[in-house]
C-alpha cells in the first residue's frame, strides 16, 4: 500500500512516500524558495555554444543551458521561445531546459518579456498524479517516521549486518564509502562473511540513495572484498536499483572496484536542500514554533548571525507562516558573534 505524508512547517512542505509502511522518497519543497522543477518559461537566447551542443537562454531570474538535442539546434542569438526546466541548477550552474514541450505547454506561451509563465509541480503534486489512489495523510509527521526523516540530514547511514555508510557529497560526484568494522565476529571465512554484508546492504543502500535525492555520479566503495569480486554485486545492485523511479544506472565498476551509478538530476539532492543560511533560519523557526506550542505564554527571541536572519527576512512567507502558529510573534536578533550558521532560541527580556 502507498501512502503520502504532508507536513507543512513555516516556510516549507515536506513530503514523504511510503510502501507498505516503508519510507521510500522524501522532499522538501521551500514556496520562498522552490527548485524550478518544472517550470515553464518564456526565454531569450543569449548564446550558442557549439562546443558543448547547446546554447545559453536567459530567463525570469537565472541563465539555463539548452542541449541541441533539446531544441538548441538552428536556434540564432535573440531568439525567444518557450522552454521548461528539466534539471535543477546545482553547484553554481543553471538549471537545464528542453523545448520539446506539450501542446498544452505550448499553449501557455506568448510573446513578450523574458517571464516565468508557469510554476512546475510541487513534490507532492508530482507523487499525487503519479500515485492518485495512495492514501494522504496531512498535518504533522508521525513517529517514527519524523524520526526516520530527521536521520537523512546526517551522513552517516545504518546498514543489516552492523555495517555503515557514509556519505561525501562532492562538486563532482557523491561518495559512499561502506565499513564493516562493527561486524567481525562471524566464523565464515572472510571473504565469504564480507561479500555475504555487503550484498545485504544492497537494498538499504538503494533506498538511502532515493531517499537523499543523490544525483549526477554516485560512486560506492563496498566494504573488504578485493575490486575484482567485487562486480559480483552488480546483478544484485541493478535490481535494487530497479525499483527507483528516476532511473538510475549501474554503470560498472572502475579499476579501483568503485561502483558507478549515475542517477538522474531532477530536483536538488537533500544535502543541497539541508544546507546554507535558508535552510538554518527555517529549521530555527520550526524550533521556535515548537517551544511556542509547548508553552503559548513566551515571548521568544531568534538569535543567529546576519546571514540567517537576512534570509529569514527574504523570505516573508515564512515568517507570516511562523507568526499565525504563534501567540507571541517572534523577535529576530541579528548577532555577528554567532559562529557559522548556529541559531538561539531564547526568551525576550525586559
Amino acid at each position: 500500500m502507498i501512502k503520502l505524508y504532508a507536513e507543512h512547517t513555516p516556510g516549507e512542505d515536506r513530503t514523504a512516500l511510503t510502501r507498505n509502511d516503508i519510507l521510500t522518497e522524501f522532499y522538501i519543497h521551500r514556496q520562498g524558495a522552490p527548485d524550478g522543477y518544472g517550470d515553464l518559461h518564456w526565454a531569450r537566447v543569449i548564446s550558442l555554444v557549439p562546443a558543448m551542443a547547446g546554447a545559453f537562454l536567459a530567463l525570469a531570474d537565472t541563465d539555463a543551458f539548452l542541449p541541441d538535442t533539446a531544441g538548441a539546434k538552428d536556434l540564432t542569438e535573440g531568439d525567444h521561445l518557450a522552454v521548461r526546466i528539466t534539471r535543477a541548477a546545482q553547484g553554481g550552474k543553471g538549471p537545464r531546459v528542453t523545448a520539446r514541450l506539450t501542446d498544452a505547454e505550448r499553449g501557455c506561451a506568448a510573446p513578450g518579456p523574458v517571464r516565468l509563465l508557469r510554476r512546475g509541480p510541487s513534490p507532492l503534486e508530482e507523487l499525487r498524479a503519479i500515485h492518485p489512489t495512495a492514501e494522504l495523510h496531512t498535518g504533522t509527521l508521525p513517529e517514527p517516521l519524523a524520526s526516520e526523516i530527521e536521520a537523512l540530514g546526517s551522513p552517516a547511514i545504518a546498514l543489516p549486518g552492523g555495517m555503515t555508510g557514509s556519505v561525501t557529497p562532492t562538486a563532482a560526484l557523491t561518495a559512499i564509502d561502506l565499513d564493516s568494522a562493527a561486524a567481525t565476529a562471524e566464523r565464515a571465512p572472510k571473504l565469504t562473511a564480507q561479500f555475504a554484508r555487503n550484498a545485504a546492504s544492497l537494498p538499504e543502500l538503494a533506498r538511502q540513495i532515493r531517499l537523499r535525492n543523490l544525483s549526477g555520479a554516485v560512486l560506492i566503495d563496498f566494504s573488504g572484498l578485493p575490486a575484482r569480486r567485487r562486480a559480483a554485486l552488480s546483478a544484485g545492485l541493478e535490481a535494487e536499483l530497479a525499483g527507483d523511479r528516476v532511473g538510475p544506472r549501474l554503470m560498472g565498476f572502475t579499476a579501483l572496484g568503485f561502483a558507478e551509478i549515475l542517477r538522474p538530476r531532477l530536483r536538488p539532492p537533500l544535502h543541497e536542500v539541508l544546507r546554507g543560511p535558508h535552510a538554518a533560519g527555517l529549521a530555527a523557526l520550526r524550533r521556535a514554533q515548537a517551544e511556542a506550542a509547548s508553552a503559548p505564554g513566551r515571548r521568544l527571541v531568534l538569535r543567529a548571525p546576519p546571514s540567517v536572519i537576512g534570509a529569514l527576512e527574504a523570505d516573508p512567507g515564512a515568517l507570516a507562516d511562523a507568526a499565525r502558529a504563534m501567540t507571541h510573534r517572534l523577535v529576530l536578533r541579528s548577532d555577528p558573534a554567532l559562529p557559522g550558521l548556529s541559531w538561539i532560541i531564547e526568551d525576550e527580556r525586559g
